[in-house]
């Protein structure tokens, strides 16, 4: 693949489900370090073969990996995360389910990309030069619906602009966390 995989909408919640799942989560999150098989995911998260067997098999129903078949040796079967840009509906377009699950796996995730800040600066000093790279910016524009959509839009053919299936020289994973969200407190300012 040249370019990043092209986006598709995904409206069934049996699929977030799937991938939601902590342990399917860590394993996805190990994939994107190189393929593996299930005992050496076992070995790695602390697992059993048997659980990042099912776990994997489940993964690939979803289509979120692929068997690694030119790797394996004999009974071994390799894995590899699938490249995929997943676009979830708006919220306002989600069925009951949907909407539920949704909710659920955005609070994990705001969760998780926490963690991971924490720990990004509680060991920064371990990381060189990588360590000053914490690109942050915090403020606040006023635009309307559709200009909030194109924003998004932009920024998401930005993230795609730098998209990579692997690291090249000098290059480490960066972790790219985009939010924006109307003030709850704010108004919606009438036209003149």
């Amino acid at each position: 693949m040249t370019g990043p995989p092209p986006p598709e909408e995904i409206a069934d919640a049996a699929v977030l489900k799937a991938v939601m799942h902590p342990l399917r989560r860590r394993i996805m999150e190990a994939l994107g370090r190189g393929p593996a098989t299930a005992t050496k995911l076992a070995k790695e998260l602390g697992e059993s073969s048997g659980a990042t067997s099912y776990h994997l098999r489940e993964l690939a129903k979803y289509d979120f990996v692929d068997e690694a078949p030119e790797l394996a040796h004999g009974k071994e079967r390799w894995w590899r995360a699938r490249q995929r840009d997943i676009r979830w509906p708006r919220r306002s377009e989600q069925n009951d389910e949907m909407r539920a699950v949704f909710d659920e796996a955005q609070r994990a995730a705001f969760t998780e990309d926490l963690e991971q800040l924490a720990t990004f600066l509680e060991r920064r000093g371990e990381l060189g030069e990588w360590g000053d790279a914490l690109v942050f910016s915090r403020g606040s524009v006023y635009v309307n619906l559709e200009e909030l959509k194109e924003f998004f839009d932009e920024y998401l053919e930005l993230l795609r602009r730098y998209w990579r299936p692997e690291p090249g020289p000098d290059a480490r994973k960066v972790l790219v966390r985009w939010t924006a969200f109307p003030d709850a407190d704010g108004e919606v300012q009438e036209g003149n």
